[in-house]
């Protein structure tokens, strides 16, 4: 088991940081302007998105493997589970360093997004209103008698090239999955037990669709 280490106790920076405010268009989060894109329904720059998404994902690990939740501590069972903690712990020491001293009113970030969606808006209505209607054909109520029927169309028809193309794929798969395994064997701890009861459900049901795709070909060369 890795050792315990707690969060730190936030210290005061000797150095008395200029104050920022939000102005629309810009990260609600630090006030930056550079790449900034909705996320998760507000604006936010390159770099805030970039520790979130650090912190999600360190989220859903845990949350997998039914781990301690995010928090103050980084005590884990294995060192992957260490890294996971350890990053979202300094992504989000990140974004408290860049956090604007005063979060801007929800009310006029929406007002500031609304006129960004009334422009996509205005790009897309000339294309749609210069795309020229097309009368639909109407069905003819005789036809000729010199005029063949249409061929019906098949649909028990199977396309074996498919069928072999995706068992191909699928015992890629089937590879990648016993690589895992052969890692994670002599692994212990709650993670790689979950890992390898993951790897090893993965590999059953590929395992079933192999069977079944290599019935599927016996039956369409028979």
């Amino acid at each position: 088991m890795i050792d315990a280490q707690t969060l730190e106790a936030p210290t005061e920076s000797a150095t008395i940081r200029t104050a920022r405010r939000w102005t629309p268009g810009a990260c609600v989060w630090c006030g930056d302007l550079e790449g900034v894109e909705e996320y998760r329904n507000e604006p936010r720059c390159a770099t805030c998105r970039k520790h979130e998404d650090i912190i999600e994902e360190a989220r859903k690990f845990v949350g997998m493997y039914g781990l301690r939740p995010i928090g103050g501590t980084l005590q884990s069972d294995d060192e992957e589970e260490y890294e996971h903690r350890l990053a979202a712990r300094d992504a989000r020491r990140a974004l408290n360093d860049i956090r604007l001293a005063e979060q801007p009113d929800p009310a006029l970030v929406r007002k500031a997004l609304r006129p960004r969606a009334a422009a996509v808006v205005a790009e897309n209505a000339p294309a749609r209103a210069s795309k020229p209607r097309t009368a639909s054909p109407r069905p003819s109520s005789s036809r000729s008698s010199s005029e063949p029927a249409p061929a019906p169309v098949r649909t028990d028809a199977v396309d074996v090239d498919e069928i072999q193309a995706r068992a191909l794929a699928l015992l890629d798969q089937l590879s990648a999955i016993d690589a895992q395994l052969a890692l994670v064997a002599e692994q212990t701890g709650l993670a790689a037990r979950a890992r390898r009861s993951d790897l090893e459900k993965q590999k059953a049901t590929i395992m079933r669709t192999l069977g079944a795709l290599e019935k599927a070909r016996l039956s369409a060369q028979s």
